[in-house]
């Protein structure tokens, strides 16, 4: 079965479709969607604060 994917993955993958951009092709040898994360993260921590992002980090790496 297929893990659901992170939220900032999630998060990521919407600002990718929301600007027309390809989620899945590689851009610099890695999935596009990963090249929205800092946007992510800047308004994950602007709306839950430093601390739930780092959490949020953590739990990402525990469950690879």
């Amino acid at each position: 079965m297929k893990l659901p994917q992170p939220p900032r993955e999630r998060a990521a993958r919407a600002l990718a479709r929301f600007n027309e951009v390809p989620e899945n092709i590689t851009f610099e040898q890695r999935p596009m969607w990963e090249s929205f994360l800092p946007e992510v993260d800047a308004v994950l921590e602007a709306a839950l604060g430093a601390d739930e992002l780092e959490r949020m980090k953590r739990d990402e790496v525990k469950k690879q």
